[in-house]
């Protein structure tokens, strides 16, 4: 006689599995890959697009940067059980450089609604052209690129008004990480 054995659904599901995510590790997470997306998207309109960053856009990239590994690396140690202090920290970093990158994209979108006057190297004047020939020379070399010029715009944002609007995200993830961390420290 064969006998009817019943599985039930704990044996196909162990309760580790059952688990909810983890808010600081999807916080951190989440970081991590917004900022990687960004960057490569940045850098898909920079080899395919051929649309090459200003000496600001450039500058905008830090902070996704050190999103990425900062990012991965907090989710790793929250995964791990480190203290939340940590954790703390972690997000505290994002989010300063989030608003920072933020205030930076909102300046150079400034820059170029010509709302103010950016810096001298990449809107300023061009100063000290050399010698005819040297300065034949380096335009052959060189392709300047402004930071008051507006090479790509989407729905009436350039690149650095999206950049703004990113950072912010970021910066909200940041946000809901630190209170997620301390909601697990009480």
């Amino acid at each position: 006689m064969l006998r009817r054995t019943s599985v039930t659904s704990d044996a196909l599901h162990p309760s580790h599995a059952r688990r909810p995510a983890d808010p600081i590790v999807v916080a951190a997470l989440a970081i991590a890959v917004v900022a990687a997306a960004t960057l490569a998207g940045a850098w898909f309109f920079q080899l395919v697009l051929d649309i090459r960053p200003c000496p600001l856009c450039l500058e905008q990239r830090y902070a996704y940067y050190l999103a990425v590994p900062l990012g991965l690396l907090v989710a790793f140690a929250a995964s791990r059980g480190a203290p939340r202090q940590v954790a703390l920290a972690g997000f505290a970093v994002l989010l300063l450089a989030a608003l920072a990158n933020a205030w930076l994209g909102g300046y150079h979108a400034g820059v170029e609604w010509q709302f103010w006057q950016g810096p001298t190297d990449c809107s300023g004047p061009l100063a000290d052209l050399g010698s005819a020939g040297t300065l034949l020379q380096r335009l052959d070399t060189v392709k300047v690129i402004r930071c008051d010029e507006v090479q790509w715009r989407f729905l009436g944002l350039s690149l650095a008004g999206y950049n703004v609007l990113i950072s912010l995200a970021m910066a909200a993830i940041a946000m809901w990480g630190i209170v997620s961390a301390k909601r697990a420290a009480s």
